[in-house]
């Protein structure tokens, strides 16, 4: 129960959302995109419907636990390894109109809004500033254009970020030093402004759980 979380931590509820991963899924992915040139007013309809759900399910959900969360993680997987799965301006049609609504609904009733994405989304992220999201999760490490040094240059002071220590190579194949020591360089790239976990919210059971502890003994060490 929510009443049971410790007071002096952030509360966080999830309510996935993702009314473009669930509507690509009513076509099919390369149905969907091909309607999305092709036959717009089809997608957009299905997506309506979709979003029509989540806001009410959303609803229901925010009334339940008024008052005693803190933050929700909402959002959409756009991004590839090496860039957008589609083009900036799909995205701002298809993607930001509906994460505007689910954000600004968050907000209604006092939460803050950790906007999640896997991949490259760097040519968006202006874009989920303007939405209204307060967070970006995560920074994929190792996806083109996710460098922390620059994000933070770019937008650190416009929005935080969640993520930063890669989970596809360093948590499964590095020693305890080294993801010490990456979180240590998180840390003073972001002195504030960053959530630093794994760079996705799962941790496959190849990491070692050596390297789980290391990421969070660093995270927590006061210096």
């Amino acid at each position: 129960m929510v009443a049971n979380a410790p007071k002096d931590k952030v509360r966080l509820g999830m309510m996935w959302s993702a009314h473009f991963q669930d509507t690509c899924a009513a076509f099919g992915m390369e149905t969907a995109l091909m309607n999305m040139i092709a036959n717009p007013e089809i997608y957009e309809a299905v997506d309506e419907k979709v979003m029509d759900f989540y806001l009410k399910a959303n609803k229901i959900f925010y009334e339940a636990t008024k008052g005693e969360l803190d933050a929700v993680l909402i959002g959409n997987d756009m991004g590839s390894q090496r860039g957008l799965m589609l083009s900036p301006e799909m995205v701002r049609q298809f993607i930001i109109p509906g994460a505007k609504k689910l954000v600004a609904q968050a907000h209604e009733y006092g939460l803050k809004v950790i906007y999640h994405s896997c991949g490259s989304i760097r040519d968006v992220i202006p874009d989920l500033i303007e939405a209204g999201v307060d967070i970006v999760h995560p920074i994929q490490a190792l996806a083109a254009g996710m460098e922390p040094q620059e994000l933070k240059a770019e937008f650190g002071d416009q929005v935080s970020f969640c993520g930063g220590v890669d989970t596809q190579d360093l948590l499964v194949n590095g020693t305890t030093e080294e993801v010490k020591a990456k979180v240590k360089e998180l840390r003073t790239i972001f002195p504030t402004g960053l959530i630093i976990s794994p760079s996705h919210e799962a941790i496959m059971p190849d990491v070692p759980p050596a390297n789980i502890k290391a990421l969070f003994d660093e995270a927590t060490e006061i210096y």
